[in-house]
């Protein structure tokens, strides 16, 4: 969906006492598919298998890229590669419609990890991005975030 904006630009005639007004009518894409990284249900994600989701993001892929990690939530799922993070946003009714945000780790300023404790049994992985802000996701316990932390500052670092 486009939003669709009009800007009045007033011009001068030659002889400079009359001035008539330019109206430019221009579209700038709505951004209302990309995931909702505030939204913290979207985040509460559990380990699965890299090959189940490799196969999804197959066709995303650039040459030399590989699936080396993946999370799931209820319906949509986070994949870490050796270049960038697919955040997959399923969308609609069916689930058929889906969104693929690609945040590259060249983009990351910095990241944090905060591990699971006892009553705070999630563990968290903050991104900043350049351009972006921060991506923030929240997994499951049992899922070794200091693994994930050295994953990307190998990548980021």
């Amino acid at each position: 969906m486009n939003v669709s904006h009009s800007v009045r630009i007033p011009t001068m005639t030659t002889d400079y006492h009359a001035a008539t007004i330019l109206v430019v009518r221009f579209s700038v894409p709505k951004i209302d598919r990309m995931i909702d990284f505030n939204n913290s249900a979207f985040f509460k994600l559990s380990e699965t298998d890299p090959q189940a989701l490799a196969s999804e993001v197959e066709p995303l892929l650039v040459e030399g890229e590989d699936v080396l990690s993946a999370f799931k939530g209820i319906r949509d799922s986070v994949i870490f590669t050796n270049k960038r993070v697919i955040a997959i946003n399923v969308q609609g009714m069916t689930g058929k419609k889906r969104d693929y945000t690609s945040l590259p780790y060249s983009k990351v300023q910095a990241f944090s990890v905060e591990t699971a404790g006892t009553f705070d049994i999630d563990a968290e992985l903050d991104l900043w991005f350049s351009g972006l802000g921060t991506v923030r996701f929240e997994f499951k316990d049992k899922v070794d975030i200091r693994a994930l932390a050295q994953l990307i500052g190998s990548y980021v670092l």
